[in-house]
């Protein structure tokens, strides 16, 4: 019992506040931070610019999957559409018309778009950024909004100048200076290279750290768990903010298990590894889908290697947790009923024992998921 009591002890200090009601208080809204956070944002550029590319490669998804946002070389960005995250419907990729296009004039651009409804926009070009571009971006400041200029298709740029025996770095280095030329005027901001094929090269991961920075820290966490995974190093991101949510996940089970309540700790214990659990399959890109649409990208059977985890082998099958995570947590809802018969100390000790053993099952399960991620990340040589 004096284990466990440390264990609540060390809750409480870690949550620097007094008392367990207001530890627990504080842990269920960082959960529901978590799991609720509203994200939105805004995408737009001129006709052909890759805007909807971008939309869709943020997604996770190719320009062909269900759900997709259509694209072609002529406009075809219509009217506001907002594409749910496929797996976090609360974070939302706004793909706008461009600025100053038939039904969107540039000068009722900003209350056109409803500017206030997104937390940043990313202005995106294939060329240079036009006059319209630039009217936006100081309209987007002047409300207090952070916008973000990203130069697209640099992929092509690159094949297209190296058939003239120039090298990347060279174009690279050229696209840049001359954006940030173009852009003098509002003091030449920070311009990223980015192809919507290739995530992993290039300036996305610098874009990512200059949102994660801008950004509150529980939108910063959604956008980073949206993301698809797209190298080791977004992996590794996504991982730590999964763990930002087991204490806290695990503060909780210990609060239910100080309530008086038989059976009530174990069957919300499982209800919430499972969902955690299943959350982090999704994001780590694990699901069959991903897997599938990755292994064909590849030529390598990744599916079948992934499969061989027992706790993936769960998630899929719609069990959602292996059989020693489920022992587990039941042996400790009986040592919980048992310390709960003993009135104020007992309830200590089984939110003790329920703390323990769910951030445990919680630890163990991620970083099983995350060796899994990892392993797929290798095969599919995402460095």
């Amino acid at each position: 019992m004096a284990d466990q009591q440390d264990d609540v002890c060390a809750l409480l200090n870690h949550a620097d506040e007094p008392g367990l009601e207001r530890a627990i208080a504080k842990a269920r809204e960082l959960v529901d931070r978590l799991d609720n956070v509203v994200l939105n944002i805004a995408v737009t550029g001129a006709a052909g610019a890759g805007k909807s590319t971008f939309v869709n490669a943020f997604r996770g998804l190719s320009d062909t999957d269900e759900g997709a946002a259509p694209t072609g070389e002529t406009e075809t960005t219509m009217e506001i559409r907002a594409y749910p995250h496929p797996t976090m419907p609360n974070v939302k990729i706004w793909d706008l018309p461009g600025i100053g296009t038939k039904n969107f004039k540039a000068k009722t651009y900003v209350k056109d778009v409803k500017l206030q409804n997104y937390d940043f926009f990313i202005i995106v070009s294939e060329k240079r950024f036009r006059e319209y571009d630039i009217m936006l971006a100081k309209e987007i400041q002047k409300n207090k909004k952070n916008f973000y200029f990203i130069r697209s298709m640099i992929d092509q740029d690159i094949a297209n100048a190296e058939r003239r025996g120039v090298t990347e770095n060279d174009t690279l280095q050229k696209i840049k200076n001359d954006c940030q030329e173009n852009l003098r005027e509002l003091g030449s901001p920070p311009v990223f290279l980015i192809s919507s094929l290739y995530l992993g090269r290039f300036d996305f991961s610098e874009l990512l750290s200059a949102l994660e920075t801008d950004l509150p820290d529980r939108k910063s966490d959604a956008l980073v768990r949206s993301l698809p995974v797209y190298s080791r190093q977004c992996l590794e991101k996504k991982y730590n903010t999964f763990q930002k949510a087991v204490w806290a996940l695990a503060v909780v089970s210990g609060g239910i298990a100080a309530a008086p309540v038989p059976g009530l700790s174990a069957a919300c214990d499982v209800a919430m590894v499972a969902t955690f659990f299943t959350t982090c399959y999704r994001s780590f890109g694990l699901d069959d889908n991903s897997l599938t649409k990755l292994g064909m990208r590849v030529d390598k059977p990744i599916l079948q290697m992934v499969k061989e985890s027992k706790l993936v082998q769960a998630i899929a099958g719609k069990t959602f947790l292996s059989s020693q995570f489920v022992a587990r947590l039941g042996a400790a809802g009986i040592i919980e009923s048992v310390c709960s018969l003993v009135p104020v100390a007992g309830n200590i000790a089984a939110a003790g024992v329920s703390f323990a053993t769910t951030r445990s099952v919680l630890l163990e399960g991620l970083k099983e998921l995350y060796r899994v991620a990892l392993q797929v990340i290798e095969m599919a040589e995402l460095t």
